[in-house]
């Protein structure tokens, strides 16, 4: 792994956080584990990577992201930290994102193309860093489009691909988002909120305009249910890995990354993905409708897969693994990883 470099990394630099190591009982550091973050230097521009595992001798789990430029980490090892037992799992925060946020950046460089190259430069230093031919990669929302277009792009380097909030047709997901919120704001008698979602009219959307049916659908249904955003704001700015003053880059990271907005929003993996070259997972919440669940099980239908498993989490919108981390963590273990060592 790249260590930080001098250059345009400056507000990175000054709070990249700390990764405990795993310990034995004596305290002594667990031989064969790693637990360690650096500035990986990916298309050009420092980019923050925390790659945490019991034994390196697991196989390497890739977290990609959604948004585009929603910082995942915490919130996953929050929740999810016990996948550190069987994982390698490696925690990317993509460019312009929270850490990996640098003013810098050229906005012309935030285009699927130069996150595909970003995402291929890390997987290749991964490879050889740990020793693996392949990782499995985990993709959330934007993440999931992303880690699709990658595993098709290069199979010989995904043994498994598993995704929540699965994109498929991206614009269909939009326009069954908006009729969602719009049913609900009626249902609800709701004037305000039919004041807007009529006022920005269906999609597609511009990143603003998105940002208001996500509001109001956020309000109605929950993008994550269970967990109130003030919590999950708070789970995302602890640490040791974080702290609040990630908070200006994580606001600035967001309104940057809307640059890529207008490009992944229109993808429509179901045309443009038909097939993958491994085992593949969808692990999908019934009540998502930021990527609205039916699109999702619609592209499952119609991807091709050497094998290829639906899982449903009943009491899940958005977030799966952290609103039912449990039955997550064990589908992770019983099925992925057999299916990544197989």
């Amino acid at each position: 792994m790249v260590h930080a470099r001098r250059g345009s990394a400056v507000m990175i630099r000054a709070h990249p956080g700390r990764t405990d190591p795993f310990r034995g009982p004596s305290g002594a550091i667990v031989p064969g584990s790693i637990a360690e973050i650096a500035l990986q230097r990916l298309g050009g521009v420092d980019q923050w990577v925390m790659i945490r595992g019991k034994s390196i001798a697991n196989p390497v789990l890739v977290l990609l992201h959604g948004g585009p430029g929603i910082p995942e980490m915490r919130l996953f090892r929050h929740f999810n930290s016990a996948l550190e037992e069987g994982f390698t799992v490696v925690y990317w925060e993509q460019r312009g994102t929270d850490k990996s946020f640098d003013p810098g950046i050229p906005r012309s460089s935030m285009t699927v193309a130069q996150l595909l190259a970003d995402l291929d430069e890390l997987v290749d230093a991964l490879r050889a860093r740990l020793g693996h031919d392949r990782v499995i990669l985990y993709g959330h929302s934007w993440g999931s489009a992303l880690g699709v277009l990658y595993a098709a792009r290069c199979p010989h380097k995904v043994s498994v691909y598993v995704g929540t909030g699965q994109v498929g047709d991206w614009p269909a997901s939009e326009a069954a988002s908006y009729a969602f919120v719009l049913a609900e704001a009626t249902r609800r008698r709701n004037r305000r909120a039919l004041r807007q979602l009529r006022a920005i009219g269906p999609p597609p959307h511009p990143a603003e305009k998105m940002e208001i049916e996500r509001k109001w659908l956020a309000r109605f249904e929950g993008i994550v249910r269970g967990v109130p955003l003030w919590k999950l704001a708070r789970i995302m700015l602890g640490g040791p890995e974080a702290s609040v003053a990630d908070l200006p880059n994580i606001i600035r990271g967001v309104r940057f990354s809307r640059a890529l907005w207008p490009e992944a929003s229109a993808l429509n993996l179901v045309e443009r993905v038909p097939a993958l070259r491994m085992p593949v997972f969808f692990f999908l919440g019934r009540h998502d409708h930021v990527i609205d669940a039916s699109t999702s099980a619609a592209y499952f239908d119609r991807l091709t897969a050497p094998s290829k498993t639906l899982l449903w989490f009943e009491e899940s919108a958005h977030e799966p693994p952290a609103e039912e981390p449990a039955k997550f963590l064990q589908a992770m273990v019983e099925r992925v990883r057999p299916a990544a060592l197989g």
